[in-house]
């Protein structure tokens, strides 16, 4: 394991919540056009989210967020990182934790442009997720259009960014975790795979 994963190891339970110390985030306009959006992957993490949206999207963070019915899986090749990236499939015995946002309407097809729906990459899925003990409806999501037949591994990167999505925006404990655990298999799976094809 790489020094940058015994960090990301170690900062699982102390990185402090950004969205539980801050009292002063701000609240999208009542008046701006908006929509719901689970991010379960990089895009849970905000400072990520704003490369690509152009504006800091801390401010439009609801919280942490649960989806019913789904499970988490590598089913992409992302050719900008050249990777395993993740997608979420239908599966009734699971749930997949994630951070809801309220993004304003205008950065919707910078969104899309991220999840390369023009090129068929992922493409929107509406769903519905609980926060806080609320149920909130017609939910934007997206899941990879064409899946791989087995899960491939993510690099470092991708594994930094999807960590700290969730810890600073608060999954609970046991998910981060577990994404931890099922990210590092994947990893080592690959380099044992790597090793035999080399020997």
């Amino acid at each position: 394991m790489s020094a940058e994963f015994s960090y990301l190891q170690d900062s699982l339970t102390e990185f402090p919540n950004y969205f539980q110390r801050s009292p002063h985030i701000k609240q999208l306009s009542q008046i701006e056009p908006s929509f719901y959006y689970f991010a379960y992957g990089s895009c849970m993490c905000p400072v990520d989210l704003k490369r690509s949206l152009g504006e800091n999207t801390h401010g439009f963070v609801i919280g942490a967020a649960t989806l019913k019915g789904y499970r988490l899986g590598f089913y992409r090749k992302s050719q900008l990182r050249n990777c395993g990236v993740l997608d979420i499939v239908p599966d009734p015995r699971s749930t997949v934790e994630g951070v809801l946002y309220r993004l304003p309407w205008r950065l919707s097809d910078a969104l899309d442009e991220r999840e390369e729906v023009p090129k068929g990459g992922y493409r929107q899925e509406m769903i519905e997720v609980h926060h806080q003990g609320r149920l909130y409806e017609n939910v934007r999501t997206y899941v990879v259009v064409n899946k791989l037949t087995e899960e491939l591994a993510p690099n470092d990167w991708y594994f930094n960014v999807v960590l700290r999505g969730a810890v600073t925006c608060g999954l609970t404990e046991p998910y981060r975790w577990k994404l931890f655990e099922h990210m590092y298999q994947l990893q080592q799976r690959h380099w044992q795979n790597e090793w035999v094809r080399s020997a």
